[in-house]
């Protein structure tokens, strides 16, 4: 018996040996695949390689790597995946394709789609559809349309391959053969069906649904109502040939509803009829019990316009308790009636929160009056520079080209000590196409260099090749001054805008490729990466973070498992307490609310910047997303979904999801506090 026990220990332990190795060739590939998907190379050995690995991890990541790289090369490849004996490794596969929108694989994915079960519903269903309306084009629209034609609108309803078809048609143009079925699907029994269809005929303004949205707009899902009156705007009134008072009657009954985000939903479509005569219906909602409520009714009430606008506005401004009330009863004064703004925020201007003298600014901008401009000149020597890049926006909005008194301004500041400023002045500067700005923008471009924020190295670029546009010399002179006498710079958003700008061919012919190959992490630092993200993805509580603010607690689970480098960078900064104490500096009522900015105006990060990760996670309510300013921007702004977002999917990275204080994301307005991000 003893030696039966030490044969069955020594066996175990040579099972485990094998499986540590294993663990380890695993670890060792899945870094490798990261690497390329990092730094966007397409290695197409490398890839086969992966796609073909025993390890059903191995072969998911690499279809995530090859959508990620972008190189249509890797078609071929992932149409291979598409036969995978493992469905997770099918379904990212499919969206992959969708994200390298090549046509060519359409027909393979239409092949799939036309066989197809009569219910179908898995991931891998749902991926295929949503990739071809992502792709586009007649061949992708005429298979999406003959899955509906198999799952009529008055037939079973339990199809969530069609239920997916519904929600993605709107990725299809107005005209597809599946845009012109929505109206019936409208008014189908399923209620998925129904709201999903709502959704894609809304975006799409399609006029044949028009009647049938009137319909939905009792429908007894609150969320099929707020989706019904995103489409009920005066541009679908008016090409239906429904008619205005029919689509506000129903958004009249629907300003009361007993959901925030249906009543949030019926302002912004009253604001797009622009009618005065409509302003008392929004006036009520000002003192609506849901603090973002009021915001948008503000905001409703300065599109509107009109007496009883500029009224039920004045009247709430003394009280209106929160700085994101005050500020959007302001900006909706200055669009209603400029001197009702002026009156109303009169001591702003010299408030001594920079926030107060911001908004003032950002109010004077849209009220575009002469008196305004002047003002905007004068706050351009506030001593805090997000006041002065707020005035430099608001400037350039609505003063025209060849205003010698803004382009004055705007030079005498392409040597501030703020990036931001900087930036902000060159996009005045380079619209002028002087060539006298030409050595100024140069330097302004050098001083850059050693900065960690890109803004006035991305300005310079963007306003440089503005110049370069005044004729064949000048732009000559512009890349002997600048691309022929600065180095290579080591910011591939840079080198992209470069490259953009002024073509590959001159990129290369004075600073090299433009491939991304400079991302700052080592071959362990991926291995490590993997390791910790990828791999151990089951300690209990190691993605889970805290963010604890003025209104309450809310716990995100970090989705490491298919945004790792994302994690990695989020969970950096947490651990360095960058967001302690920062604000909510964005908040759109029934959208999103944004943080991760120290600056307090949108312009801040870190100073470094990561690679997308699009993944197949959806943007339902609570749904932690990287915000961009471009693709591969990402730092350390962020965003929360206050209500599902099926527009965002695959366009910004998913790397977490709320999983308790859900009461609180509804509470929070601009302006509000992180107190810190633990974990």
């Amino acid at each position: 018996m003893p030696r039966a026990r030490s044969v069955l220990a020594a066996a175990l332990l040579a099972l485990a040996s094998a499986a540590r190795a294993q663990d380890q060739s695993s670890v060792a590939d899945l870094a490798q695949v990261l690497m390329l998907e990092d730094r966007r190379t397409f290695d197409a050995a490398a890839l086969q390689r992966a796609v073909q690995h025993p390890d059903t991890m191995v072969r998911s990541r690499a279809a995530m790597a090859i959508g990620r790289i972008g190189d249509r090369a890797g078609t071929r490849l992932l149409v291979q995946l598409l036969a995978d004996r493992d469905t997770g490794v099918r379904a990212e596969a499919a969206f992959a394709l969708g994200t390298l929108g090549d046509p060519d694989a359409a027909a393979e994915l239409a092949r799939l789609l036309d066989g197809f079960a009569p219910v179908v519903g898995g991931a891998f269903e749902i991926e295929v559809v949503t990739a071809l309306c992502t792709i586009g084009g007649e061949e992708a629209a005429a298979a999406v349309d003959r899955l509906l034609q198999r799952h009529p609108p008055d037939g079973p309803t339990s199809d969530r391959a069609t239920a997916t078809a519904l929600l993605e048609a709107w990725r299809l143009r107005r005209g597809s053969p599946v845009a012109r079925r929505l109206a019936a699907y409208v008014r189908s029994a399923s209620g998925e069906w129904r709201r999903n269809a709502v959704y894609s005929a809304g975006r799409l303004r399609v006029t044949d649904a028009a009647a049938a949205l009137l319909e939905a707009a009792d429908d007894p899902d609150a969320l099929t109502r707020a989706w019904v009156l995103r489409g009920m705007t005066a541009a679908l009134a008016d090409s239906s040939g429904v008619g205005r008072d029919a689509f506000t009657s129903r958004i009249r009954g629907l300003l009361g509803d007993d959901d925030a985000q249906v009543r949030i939903n019926a302002l912004r479509a009253l604001a797009t009829f622009r009618d005065p005569a409509l302003a008392p219906l929004a006036a009520p909602r000002m003192t609506d019990r849901d603090p973002n409520v009021p915001v948008q009714a503000a905001a409703a009430l300065g599109a509107l316009g009109g007496p009883r606008a500029v009224q039920a506005l004045t009247e709430r401004f003394a009280g209106a308790g929160s700085f994101a009330l005050r500020r959007a009863i302001l900006l909706a004064l200055g669009e209603a009636e400029p001197g009702a703004a002026l009156a109303a925020a009169r001591g702003w201007r010299t408030d001594p929160d920079w926030r107060l003298r911001a908004a003032y600014a950002e109010m004077l901008g849209v009220a575009a009056t002469a008196a305004a401009k002047q003002q905007l000149l004068e706050l351009l020597g506030d001593d805090d520079a997000r006041v002065v890049a707020g005035a430099l926006g608001a400037l350039e909005q609505f003063t025209s080209a060849g205003d010698s008194a803004l382009v004055a301004a705007a030079r005498a500041r392409l040597a501030h000590p703020d990036p931001v400023v900087r930036a902000a002045a060159a996009g005045i500067v380079g619209r002028e196409r002087d060539p006298a700005t030409i050595g100024e923008l140069a330097g302004m471009y050098r001083r850059a260099e050693r900065e960690e924020l890109n803004d006035a190295r991305l300005a310079a670029v963007n306003a440089l090749a503005q110049v370069a546009e005044a004729g064949p010399a000048v732009r000559a002179d512009v890349e002997r001054r600048f691309l022929g006498a600065v180095s290579r710079s080591g910011d591939y958003l840079v080198r992209r805008a470069v490259a953009d700008r002024f073509g590959e061919e001159k990129h290369r012919r004075y600073w090299g490729e433009v491939l991304p190959v400079e991302t700052g992490r080592s071959a362990e630092d991926y291995r490590e990466a993997v390791r910790r993200y990828v791999v151990r993805t089951g300690a209990a509580g190691s993605f889970t973070v805290t963010i604890e603010t003025e209104r309450g607690s809310i716990v995100v689970q970090l989705e490491a498992t298919v945004a790792p480098l994302t994690v990695e960078n989020f969970v950096r900064l947490v651990d360095r307490r960058y967001f302690d104490n920062s604000r909510w500096h964005r908040v759109v009522p029934n959208f999103v609310i944004q943080d991760g900015d120290q600056r307090g105006d949108g312009n801040g990060g870190p100073g470094t910047v990561i690679r997308d990760e699009i993944n197949r996670r959806r943007y339902a309510r609570g749904t932690v997303g990287m915000a961009l300013s471009g693709p591969d921007t990402g730092g350390s702004q962020f965003f929360i979904t206050l209500s599902p977002q099926p527009h965002l999917d695959g366009g910004y990275t998913v790397f977490g999801t709320v999983a308790a204080g859900f009461d609180v994301l509804d509470q929070i307005v601009q302006g509000d506090r992180i107190r810190r991000i633990f974990r």
